[in-house]
């Protein structure tokens, strides 16, 4: 059993039998696009909460993820042949179907009788919406499909982008519920005039030190940041937290923002970062055009990847990167052109969270009040992983997979002294939905 020995490392660490590592454990983990499997084509290394996988599609179109070791010998799947229903190990000839059933035992003479003894260790997937999901914890008891409203999006309508994170899950997500650092990090060479007066990102800049309410829900943690207008009615942007590592930003309308981000564990040290939006929302306000007819400066739509290698975390690497500074442009940040100097504001997020190393010393933090969200959001987690490890109680979202469904993000106005939640549930009854109705949860 992996020891955990303080309160951060039962919310960071994720191997197996670790609080946050069980908790994880309850969900379906988004772990690759679709078209990284082809039928009877190459193996997939992947890593999964500390567990070193290969995950493959066999000649049915079925998919299969297990530990890439044979349990013969231990020799890599990864090196199988993938033919006919299943994956063979080169080292003696053992195959298996894509739930781990031995099929073929050819390398002794009664392999036919002990097959039925083997099995290779196999995790349930799920090919749907354009992503390959996969279930890590107990076999028999099997978590409804998740309802939120992003992973819902059927496939051709959604944008769906991995980016591999070289730190923890949990200060990797931690960037997205952060309050204040817009105005800094990605909106700091901005100027009050550089705006429309209607630009809705005008108000990050007018106060960057926004007030804000935080609180918990069913799915999680909300906060909602809020501003008072000229025109006396109050500018919100809620954002929230949603279990297991889920973030919806405030980057677009509430009303027609549909989008989620997954902060995936693959270990202690390494995040996938799945990012799934609907292309039919209008996108996010950064890149809207200023008075210049430019974005904020520093906007980059898309980002550079190295090319995919076999690697166990040679997937999805942007170019720009701790071994190069993340390409940053000291003249750009001198002049005040690009306040961090990074172009594109997933990277310049990518860069301050891996800057903090592999797993942030929490002892050596300084939390304020503009980090509240942040605070919150560890104590629910902290209190999920415990209860869930001391009493047995399923953690949100596996219990009350329902509740996911009403998790929204963006901006709205109300009036100046309406309440913010109440506001909340009345923008959302008339908020535009990828469908109709709440959703079935079965599998």
């Amino acid at each position: 059993m992996n020891k955990v020995t303080s309160n951060s490392e039962a919310m960071t660490r994720v191997g197996p039998d670790t609080p946050m590592g069980n908790l994880m454990r309850q969900y379906w983990l988004p772990a690759l696009a679709s078209s990284e499997l082809k039928s009877d084509g190459d193996p997939v290394r992947i890593v999964l909460l500390g567990e070193k996988l290969i995950a493959f599609r066999d000649s049915s179109g079925r998919v299969g993820v297990m530990d890439h070791r044979c349990p013969h010998r231990c020799a890599s799947l990864f090196f199988g042949r993938n033919e006919h229903d299943g994956i063979r190990c080169i080292y003696h000839g053992w195959k298996f179907d894509v739930e781990g059933n031995c099929l073929d035992i050819p390398n002794v003479s009664n392999g036919n009788e002990i097959k039925e003894k083997i099995h290779a260790k196999a995790y349930k997937a799920l090919d749907r919406n354009g992503l390959i999901w996969v279930f890590m914890g107990p076999q028999d008891q099997v978590p409804p499909y998740p309802m939120l409203e992003a992973a819902l999006i059927p496939e051709g309508e959604a944008s769906i982008r991995f980016v591999q994170r070289n730190c923890n899950w949990l200060q990797a997500l931690e960037g997205d519920i952060d309050t204040s650092h817009f105005g800094f990090l990605h909106a700091g060479s901005a100027e009050l005039d550089d705006f429309q007066d209607d630009h809705p990102m005008r108000h990050t800049v007018t106060n960057r030190a926004p007030d804000y309410h935080v609180t918990d829900t069913d799915w999680g943690t909300s906060y909602g940041a809020y501003r008072l207008e000229e025109n006396g009615s109050m500018s919100w942007r809620v954002a929230n937290f949603v279990f297991p590592f889920w973030t919806q930003a405030p980057n677009s309308d509430f009303f027609t923002n549909v989008g989620v981000r997954a902060w995936v564990p693959m270990d202690d040290d390494h995040t996938m970062v799945v990012l799934i939006s609907w292309k039919k929302s209008p996108g996010a306000y950064t890149g809207m055009p200023l008075k210049n007819g430019k974005p904020i400066p520093g906007f980059a739509p898309n980002i550079d990847y190295l090319p995919n290698t076999n690697d166990w975390y040679g997937r999805w690497r942007p170019v720009a990167r701790w071994e190069n500074d993340y390409e940053i442009d000291r003249d750009a940040q001198r002049q005040n052109i690009i306040y961090s100097g990074i172009k594109m504001v997933f990277m310049q997020d990518q860069a301050v969270t891996e800057s903090m190393g592999g797993m942030t010393d929490h002892a050596f933090e300084h939390l304020v009040s503009s980090d509240q969200m942040i605070a919150r959001t560890r104590r629910r987690v902290l209190k999920a992983a415990l209860s869930l490890q001391d009493e047995g109680k399923l953690p949100p979202g596996v219990s009350n997979p329902e509740a996911m469904w009403r998790a929204r993000s963006g901006t709205f106005h109300t009036e100046a002294h309406e309440d913010w939640q109440v506001a909340y549930e009345k923008n959302l009854k008339n908020a535009v939905r990828v469908i109709s109705s709440t959703p079935l949860t079965q599998v």
